[in-house]
């Protein structure tokens, strides 16, 4: 199989964008882009979203106790593209207030998940986190989409 063709594929699935957050005792407060995000289960409340084996922060991730997810809004394509550059993942005071248990919360986030880490597994070149949601929080607006490649409103 062509595996840029499946790359192409796969953009072919509308995806909302979230930043996963987490606050490292060393590094500080950190969050990424991903798209990688599911709903798993109602009760117990479980999500699920991959990092990439070969992230900058991948032990901070997959170790951590609890960490965030803010679904992004229509209006945050800007925050989108800065938090998916490699090295560029230190979360900025300006963008976050801190969540239910420490983590960032973004600021105007279409909603935001605050979970425990519930299990990791190994997913081919990804790990793949569990979280149990403990907290959350919907902001009435429109979410971010991302397809073919580029971000998309709902409209």
């Amino acid at each position: 199989m062509d595996l840029s063709q499946f790359r192409q594929a796969l953009g072919s699935f509308a995806t909302g964008i979230c930043l996963v957050t987490v606050t490292d005792e060393t590094l500080g407060p950190l969050a990424m882009t991903v798209n990688s995000f599911s709903s798993v289960s109602l009760e117990p409340a479980l999500v699920l979203w991959s990092i990439q084996d070969t992230s900058d922060h991948l032990q901070t991730y997959t170790e951590c106790p609890h960490f965030g997810i803010s679904i992004l809004s229509e209006e945050q394509a800007a925050l989108s593209s800065h938090y998916a550059q490699r090295g560029g993942h230190a979360a900025l005071e300006e963008h976050f207030i801190v969540g239910p248990s420490g983590e960032p919360q973004l600021i105007d986030a279409h909603v935001h998940f605050t979970c425990a880490t519930h299990a990791t597994y190994p997913g081919g070149d990804h790990q793949i986190i569990l979280g149990e949601v403990l907290d959350m929080t919907l902001r009435d607006a429109s979410p971010l989409i991302f397809y073919g490649g580029g971000y998309r409103g709902l409209s």
